[in-house]
């Protein structure tokens, strides 16, 4: 049988310790042998790898992009076939033009065209459970961390462990072909397409699974390591929302008014222990 423990901790923001922090959390928990699984997007904007769009000036195509292609084109098209509800095909046909044009314009300065066209999350950036107008970017490090993640525990603890850094976008597959639009991930797994490879994957209904971007500590193959990814995904949950527009309902304020304090109320869950039965 296989055990799942989501750890819970404080909000990591900016600037947190967050390897004293893992272990600390770890300290009674983990066990030789454990897989510790790790969000990126915590660790990312631990490590201040944050942008504030707010002060982004965007300029015309990332304006045509929120304006039109994600209003029309999003809206009115590939929502249908990517199979979305009834809730999110009215969040793009109100898609917010101001707020929207900076982000977009922040996914193009930081990941590209085809990811710009892409709806939430795009080529990793993503502002959920972050304040104000601050979207993380992806980790351009994620082996490096993790093997300071798994040595710090180490070090510290005593404890043996694999160590694995995911991200919640998704990676789909068909047998055992898989890909992601988002960059960087273990190998095994395609990466790139953007929306191309998003509106595929959503199309024909693909199974689609967390994306992990590094693994240290162990020799494991992609897809036992999307199937960790998952099961720490649907253990740790949506802290303060899924998307920013479910974070800003969740609090009552609009899509820049959430803080850092009402964040800090939210129960989140960074770390997952997998621990195997033996």
């Amino acid at each position: 049988m296989t055990r799942v423990i989501a750890v819970t901790t404080r909000f990591w923001r900016p600037g947190h310790d967050y390897l004293n922090e893992i272990v600390g959390a770890l300290r009674t928990r983990v066990l030789d042998g454990d897989f510790v699984i790790i969000s990126e997007k915590a660790v990312s904007t631990a490590s201040s790898n944050v942008v504030d769009e707010s002060a982004i000036t965007p300029y015309s195509s990332a304006r045509f992009i929120a304006r039109f292609w994600m209003r029309i084109v999003w809206g009115y098209c590939l929502c249908f076939l990517c199979h979305f509800r009834k809730e999110m095909i009215q969040t793009l046909q109100e898609y917010p033009v101001e707020m929207g044009s900076r982000h977009k314009q922040a996914v193009l300065e930081n990941a590209g065209f085809l990811d710009a066209l892409m709806f939430g999350s795009e080529g990793g950036i993503d502002g959920s459970n972050l304040a104000y107008s601050y979207v993380s970017l992806p980790l351009k490090n994620a082996n490096e961390i993790a093997d300071n993640i798994q040595e710090g525990i180490f070090s510290a603890l005593g404890k043996k462990v694999s160590v694995t850094i995911v991200d919640t976008d998704k990676t789909y597959s068909f047998r055992n072909f898989h890909f992601t639009p988002r960059p960087s991930p273990i190998k095994g797994i395609y990466s790139g397409g953007g929306v191309l490879s998003y509106v595929v994957g959503r199309f024909f209904k693909l199974k689609r699974r967390a994306t992990p971007l590094a693994v240290v500590g162990c020799k494991i193959v992609a897809e036992q390591a999307l199937s960790f990814a998952e099961i720490a995904n649907r253990a740790r949950g949506h802290g303060a929302g899924k998307t920013v527009w479910a974070m800003a309902d969740k609090f009552g304020v609009g899509l820049d008014g959430v803080s850092w304090e009402m964040l800090d109320t939210v129960k989140h869950k960074p770390i997952v222990i997998i621990r195997l039965k033996r």
